[in-house]
């Protein structure tokens, strides 16, 4: 049988690569959802469900690495070459807050209830921050140390390489993943590590799949899917780990039944699919013009988003062919409507989300 044909809706706007996508974790009342991207023009952009541009984030003055929205959609956290995390109002597009840093930050994440920042950068480090107290008495934030029972001994630095993804487990639990190649568990009311897991070669990214409470890691030439939670003084149970004979950049597990994962490549502009339970590939799409940094399942698992070197982002469908969102069969007149192609107003400033 044929692969359906799976045409993308293309969401420009960027002038430089997107590096990194993330939707909101929960989806509203009404089904919809925000897409949030990061780009090396240092312009982050949220987007609605459908892809129309909602605003642009302005403020950092170097490239964007990072960024994520809070349970509530309400705010967005983003990293940057600038040496600061910024906090956003997503209604105003106002900067709420500036988290300065002694270097690049690589990679933000909202705390589950939205009440503290974790941060990773390019000096080694992994720091906390209480967005209450910062918002009124600023500071550096706790940095993350490893301690003498720590593999390798007590060390100032949370990692020996750039810290390349900074997660939420839980309330009290972070992870943090560096080009040493190492995953840490951080305990962050002692803000200390509770366990460590040394991959083979440096990871290249990191997300959660919430629903599946699995850390989907790219390192080297292989995908491993390892259980989010602490494994304490134990090894980590078995997990599965893909190899390809290309490198991918990003991966993400479908969040509803985690039979099928993308991926995208550092050497090419090919989006793939792969079943979950064998490695097989089953989808392969070309859309993009550039090596494809960033993929990211919506949260209800209907569609995909990538980001690439192009400066664009396309959205995918799971399902190629079913109507959901702006792929629908519509009379050619209707064409206009919400410009069709997941662009809305890219080269505004002043429009926002209604409260």
């Amino acid at each position: 049988m044929a692969q359906q044909r799976n045409v993308p809706l293309t969401c420009s706007g960027h002038t430089r690569p997107v590096v990194h996508l993330s939707f909101s974790p929960l989806l509203e009342q009404d089904g919809s959802y925000l897409l949030i991207s990061s780009c090396k023009d240092g312009n982050p952009m949220l987007r609605d469900w459908k892809g129309d541009w909602l605003g642009t984030f302005i403020g950092h003055k170097g490239a964007v690495w990072s960024t994520r929205l809070d349970a509530t959609g309400s705010r967005a956290i983003s990293g940057s070459a600038d040496f600061t995390a910024k906090l956003w109002d997503t209604f105003t597009g106002e900067a709420l807050l500036t988290l300065p840093h002694p270097h690049i930050v690589r990679s933000v994440s909202f705390s589950p209830r939205g009440t503290h920042i974790l941060s990773g950068s390019q000096d080694k480090k992994v720091r906390l921050f209480d967005v209450e107290q910062a918002s009124t008495s600023g500071g550096h934030g706790a940095v993350m140390r490893r301690t003498p029972g720590s593999p390798g001994g007590s060390k100032e630095d949370s990692h020996d390489g750039t810290v390349r993804s900074v997660l939420w487990t839980g309330d009290s639990e972070g992870v943090s993943a560096g080009e040493d190649g190492v995953i840490r568990w951080w305990d962050l009311r002692t803000l200390s590590p509770t366990a460590a897991l040394a991959l083979d070669a440096p990871v290249t990214s990191m997300e959660l799949s919430a629903p599946h409470h699995t850390l989907v890691v790219t390192s080297g030439k292989t995908v491993s899917f390892i259980p989010a939670s602490s494994p304490g003084s134990s090894a980590p149970p078995p997990y599965p780990i893909h190899s390809f004979p290309f490198t991918p950049s990003s991966a993400s597990l479908h969040p509803l039944v985690p039979d099928r994962y993308v991926v995208g490549s550092l050497a090419d502009p090919w989006v793939r699919v792969f079943d979950f339970h064998t490695g097989e590939e089953k989808e392969v799409y070309k859309g993009h013009h550039g090596p494809v940094h960033t993929v990211e399942y919506s949260p209800d698992g209907e569609m995909y988003a990538t980001g690439s070197e192009d400066g664009t982002i396309r959205l995918w469908q799971t399902t190629p062919g079913k109507t959901y969102g702006l792929w629908q069969a519509v009379d050619p007149a209707q064409n206009g409507a919400g410009n069709g192609n997941g662009n809305g107003n890219p080269n505004g400033l002043q429009q926002y989300r209604q409260g």
